[in-house]
């Protein structure tokens, strides 16, 4: 095979990744980063902030008295690292943050020290979140603000309903998943089984997101997505309208209906 088939290796860069932080513990040492303590909650992390309480800044002391994260009120000390699977640090004292950083080093712990690049497992990048959606854009510490016009651009451009129709996917994917095969014999079997209802689901969803628009799907109501679900079988999409006017009429369906099943 020639080489033009494959793509060229671009070192440098970052592995950009949706790391599923929820119920787990990230340590925060400093009181005055409350951006990052935000996206952490916003993941669902159990957040424990250690700071003397001179250090806080205003956010971060609606949080604690929010009882949206726990509060130590002293400095670091090694032993607060004890359960954390993260650790992020907001400290004026670089020699304390480089301490606490060889720390998470010996123990294993993903680090992000702030304003010290090299000493950072992961970056925190300018984020877009609307509802199940959510784009970062990194420059890898070299140009925050950047990132930020950068992702505003991107945002700029998006349809206003995105969001929205991206919950109704998710939602349709898991009243699929109530009518697909079943894997029901045996470990072995079950196995293979639940392999291919995961490749059917994916399939019949592949057609749903060609067949429908954002306002289609955005407009889907719950009605819509149970009538819709008749159609697995007959492996057919019908149109948002032939939906809605088969509703009530399908107790008895038998998969005609070919009139109104399109793909548009």
């Amino acid at each position: 095979m020639g080489k033009e088939e494959f793509s060229e290796v671009q070192g440098g860069g970052s592995l950009l990744l949706a790391w599923q932080i929820r119920n787990k513990r990230v340590l925060v040492v400093g009181g005055g980063e409350a951006r990052r303590i935000l996206n952490v909650l916003n993941a669902d992390a159990k957040v424990t902030v250690v700071s003397p309480r001179e250090g806080l800044n205003k956010e971060v002391a609606y949080r604690i008295e929010q009882g949206q994260v726990d509060y130590v009120d002293r400095k670091f000390e090694p032993s607060d690292l004890d359960d954390a699977d993260m650790v992020l640090t907001a400290v004026d004292d670089i020699e304390a943050s480089t301490q606490i950083w060889k720390l998470c080093k010996e123990r294993k712990i993903a680090a992000n020290i702030a304003d010290v690049p090299p000493e950072c497992d992961f970056y925190f990048g300018s984020v877009h979140r609307d509802g199940a959606l959510q784009i970062m854009v990194s420059t890898n510490g070299k140009g925050p603000r950047l990132a930020n016009i950068v992702r505003r651009s991107i945002a700029e451009k998006l349809p206003e309903n995105i969001g929205e129709a991206i919950t109704k996917v998710g939602k349709l994917r898991q009243m699929l998943r109530k009518v697909a095969p079943k894997p029901e014999e045996g470990p072995k079997r079950m196995s293979c089984l639940h392999c291919c209802q995961e490749m059917l689901i994916w399939i019949r969803m592949i057609k749903v997101s060609d067949a429908y628009s954002l306002e289609d799907l955005c407009e889907m109501s719950d009605a819509d997505m149970e009538t819709l679900l008749r159609f697995y079988a007959p492996d057919k999409v019908p149109r948002l309208g032939c939906l809605k006017a088969m509703e009530g009429e399908l107790d008895a369906f038998d998969g005609s209906f070919g009139f109104c099943v399109g793909w548009g």
